[in-house]
């Protein structure tokens, strides 16, 4: 018999007479409880193990901010919003569903390019903070604060003069579509300080998705260099930073967990440092990935075992549809298989290589390819890891008609 292959991911959830056993349940008596599949589950267990990680870490006065954008799902958003200082969204939609948490409106910051002028509104009368994306957009607020008689909260977000080094997804440095150019920001301050805004600081985000600790470390402080920069031509002394976050999560083998120790040294010192240069302001770190993606599970049953050629495909109920980014078709260059398991005979008895797709008509429906697992039949439950973040709300559920899966908070 072929052994486990080695991957820290395979290591999260326990495993009870070869069953994945997931929110303290085997996976087989989960599916029963949810009476359908393909499904998204969250262990909010792990989601809740992974918040008293960081805290250990980090400076007690460093705020930690949770992206919604890695998972909205209204009662996972409600959990982390208990055990977190804030919440940063990137649309109207996101901003209503934090609204409806324990979360405090001015502890709640709203990004994005391309603002309406009804979702400014929204924004300014909810009390939310607006991270301001453009001159224009500053100009906007301005205009609906003064037709609500409300005077909006604003940061300004910069688009940063360096990049997360290593990062999988660069938000800041060179030419963007995010925030204002670090060269530009001074200027636009002057006009903010003739306009009826309340400002608070800055959003500098450089990217997300890095294992490189050293990167993420020298983005940090370069991110707090920048805004005690920015902070001469301020209208007022800043109250709140927003450092962005960059820290990734492993999910192909090889890849190593970021040395959260090393960051929240860094982080210590950063802290201390800022009281002199940005006396009085709060220092956000925002994760999203990093607090939700290996809570996270997609279960998808096999229907039939298919051989064309010599090669063997597991065709199951689940597919692209649901899970874009296992698929490869969310940025990755050179696909790369997601850990992926068969979640009622994890270690089996038999091995082989096979690749798991789904039921659309497009050769992008695959969700492992040539990967090594337990020999699997219809009816058994093919298991992605490490799918808590980025997972359904972005893929295209639309296509092809097929039913949404359900997702659950366990």
């Amino acid at each position: 018999m072929t052994s486990l292959p080695e991957h820290t991911a395979l290591t999260q959830f326990p495993v009870q007479d070869d069953c994945l056993q997931i929110g303290g349940m085997p996976l087989t008596q989960l599916v029963e409880r949810v009476g359908t599949t393909p499904f998204y589950a969250y262990d909010r267990q792990k989601i809740s193990e992974r918040i008293a990680l960081l805290r250990r870490h980090l400076p007690r006065e460093i705020r930690l901010h949770y992206a919604v954008k890695a998972n909205p799902m209204p009662a996972l958003v409600q959990h982390v919003a208990q055990l977190t200082d804030g919440m940063d969204v990137a649309s109207l939609g996101e901003l209503q569903v934090a609204l409806d948490t324990v979360a405090a409106p001015d502890s709640i910051s709203f990004a994005g390019p391309g603002k309406k002028p009804h979702e400014l509104r929204c924004a300014i009368a909810s009390g939310a903070i607006i991270n301001l994306e453009s001159r224009h957009e500053m100009e906007l607020a301005a205009q609906q604060g003064e037709s609500l008689g409300i005077t909006p909260k604003v940061a300004v977000r910069v688009n940063p003069d360096f990049e997360l080094k290593s990062s999988g997804m660069k938000m800041g440095g060179g030419a963007k579509p995010f925030g204002v150019d670090a060269e530009a920001v001074p200027e636009m301050l002057q006009r903010l300080k003739s306009l009826s805004l309340d400002f608070y600081g800055f959003h500098i985000f450089a990217g997300s998705q890095s294992l490189n600790t050293a990167a993420i470390c020298e983005a940090h402080r370069e991110t707090v260099q920048l805004a005690a920069r920015l902070a001469c031509d301020a209208p007022s002394p800043i109250r709140l930073l927003n450092i962005g976050g960059g820290l990734g999560v492993p999910y192909f083998p090889g890849e190593r967990a970021v040395d959260l120790v090393a960051i929240g040294e860094n982080l210590h010192t950063i802290a201390e440092q800022s009281r002199q240069q940005l006396p009085g302001a709060s220092i956000a770190l925002e994760l999203g990935r990093y607090l939700v993606a290996e809570a996270g599970i997609y279960v998808c049953r096999v229907l039939e075992r298919k051989v064309s050629r010599g090669q063997m495909f597991l065709i199951t109920d689940g597919g692209m549809h649901h899970h874009l980014a296992a698929s490869g078709n969310l940025g990755q260059v050179i696909r790369k298989n997601y850990p992926v398991v068969i979640g009622n005979k994890v270690q089996g008895r038999e091995w082989e290589i096979a690749s798991v797709v789904g039921p659309l008509c497009t050769p992008l429906d695959i969700l492992a390819d040539q990967l090594p697992m337990a020999k699997a039949e219809a009816g058994d439950l093919v298991v992605v890891l490490q799918s808590g973040a980025y997972g359904l709300t972005a893929s295209p559920t639309a296509f092809l008609s097929h039913p949404a899966p359900v997702e659950i908070l366990i």
